[in-house]
């Protein structure tokens, strides 16, 4: 059991949270400022589709494969440094994409960018399982998922503003230098954090082989994986889709995507505050979160496919906003589940593990969904793809997960 050297106030632990939903905010602005600015930045680098879904891919190529890695680090050093370190080399990749001049360069750049988000989660995770008590993680866990929705959305916002005035090439120094400056009051905080220990020992976390040989997480990986499918379809795609698809207007474009984001933002609040909620009245939080995870993945089922058969700008919009709800659920659900199976001593290793097979999804989808289009001229084969991986997911959810 772990016992802290001062267990520090709730003020603090709800502090420590704002600033992680923060910083996670900002890691979804960095990583999906290449989706706003695809639409200006693709016709000048001349990509395709292939090659610019090849260029979003890279990103998890490092993203996945480093985090079990980082978790094991974070794991054994004060993870609050470990995030440090790596949002400050993230918020210089985002910085230098500015200057990007060809697709290899924007490879390297978006490789640089998945290292040092890799941290993230692992780190996030081992803080949230250490410092905030079981039956209020979900509501924990939802706050970092609006901070995850809310990256979408501002970045779409302020993003596109950026772009139809000043082009891409802002939007990404301008994204950079602001998660930079989020480093400076973390630091601070992170000085007056207790360090978790066990009867007096520093708690020491499982080897990896020990973790890696439990079926749970293999099967939460997978889990994983399919949740994220359309998550990051709707989050690298839409901007595009939009503008070249459906032939919005970059403002309109913005005005959509970013209501979409907004939606799942705020239902990331409502999704955690049911599921702590039926914990309190007595239900077992595994079983709370899978089935939560279940009516989530139909739910996207449902609303990727009204976003690609809607006729009409209005009929569009509900569909986004209704996708947006339930996706709003997923990362609330999928990280609370693998805090509650991993335990605060393993959260860190057990979530970059569990986060690196959902990465899965990062590194195939995206260059899927630009073969699918580019073969058929058409984003309608992408979204059918799409629906039918998150309704796996919904069986995975029901059926395997513990």
């Amino acid at each position: 059991m772990i016992t802290h050297s001062a267990q520090p106030s709730r003020s603090f632990v709800a502090l420590l949270v704002a600033m992680l939903a923060l910083v996670v905010m900002l890691n979804f602005v960095d990583r999906g400022a290449i989706g706003i600015a695809a639409p200006l930045m693709s016709k000048a680098l001349g990509l395709s589709a292939t090659r610019f879904g090849v260029a979003v891919s890279a990103f998890f190529w490092t993203y996945g494969l480093a985090q079990p890695f980082v978790g094991m680090v974070a794991d054994r050093w004060r993870a609050g440094l470990v995030l440090a370190a790596a949002v400050a080399l993230w918020a210089a990749a985002t910085l230098l994409t500015s200057l990007a001049a060809s697709l290899s360069m924007l490879i390297a750049l978006r490789l640089a960018l998945g290292l040092g988000e890799a941290a993230l989660f692992p780190a996030t995770s081992k803080l949230i399982a250490a410092y905030v008590p079981v039956d209020r993680r979900g509501l924990a866990n939802a706050v970092i998922a609006v901070g995850l929705a809310l990256g979408p959305a501002l970045g779409t916002l302020a993003g596109g503003v950026i772009l139809a005035h000043y082009g891409w090439r802002w939007v990404f120094f301008g994204f950079g230098v602001v998660t930079l400056a989020w480093t400076g009051p973390w630091a601070l905080l992170v000085a007056r954090l207790p360090v978790a220990v066990v009867r007096g020992q520093p708690d020491r976390p499982s080897p990896i082989r020990q973790l890696l040989a439990r079926r749970t997480l293999w099967v939460m990986g997978a889990a994983h994986a399919l949740a994220n499918y359309g998550f990051f379809f709707v989050a690298a795609w839409l901007p595009l889709y939009l503008v070249k698809s459906r032939g919005l207007s970059i403002s309109t474009m913005t005005l959509f995507a970013t209501a979409t984001y907004a939606a799942q933002a705020v239902a990331s609040l409502g999704w955690g505050w049911l599921a702590d909620r039926l914990v309190r009245r007595g239900g077992a939080p595994s079983a709370v979160k899978r089935w939560l995870c279940v009516v989530a993945e139909l739910g996207s089922v449902a609303g990727i496919a009204a976003i690609a058969l809607a006729h009409g700008p209005a009929l569009l919009f509900v569909a986004l906003i209704v996708t947006g709800v339930f996706l709003g659920c997923l990362p609330t659900m999928v990280y609370a589940l693998g805090q509650f199976h991993a335990g605060a001593r393993d959260a860190a290793g057990w979530i970059g593990v569990q986060n690196a097979i959902g990465s899965v999804s990062g590194i195939i989808g995206p260059i899927v969904t630009g073969l699918i289009v580019d073969a058929t001229g058409s984003f309608s084969g992408a979204f059918a793809f799409a629906a039918v991986v998150s309704a796996a997911g919904a069986a995975v959810f029901a059926f395997a997960v513990p």
